[in-house]
């Protein structure tokens, strides 16, 4: 899933390079899915009204349903 949320970030911004996911354990025991990004690309990753982010979400919930893992997806600045 990691590689799926990678995949996603770099289609989308000017510089792939500087997308970076980090992975961590959730408090209620999934997982969490910390997605970075060059600041001049964070506009592009969250979208109009959040909805790129919210798109990216909604896959990476169906991937982890059919995986029967709990995963989450952060967007950091």
């Amino acid at each position: 899933m990691k590689q799926l949320v990678e995949f996603m970030a770099r289609s989308l911004v000017d510089s792939p390079d500087d997308v970076h996911v980090g992975v961590r354990n959730g408090e209620h025991g999934g997982t969490v899915f910390e997605l970075k990004v060059a600041s001049g690309d964070l506009g592009k990753v969250i979208g109009k009204r959040g909805r790129t982010a919210k798109a990216m979400r909604t896959i990476l919930k169906a991937v982890s349903n059919k995986t029967e893992n709990r995963a989450m997806l952060e967007i950091l600045e």
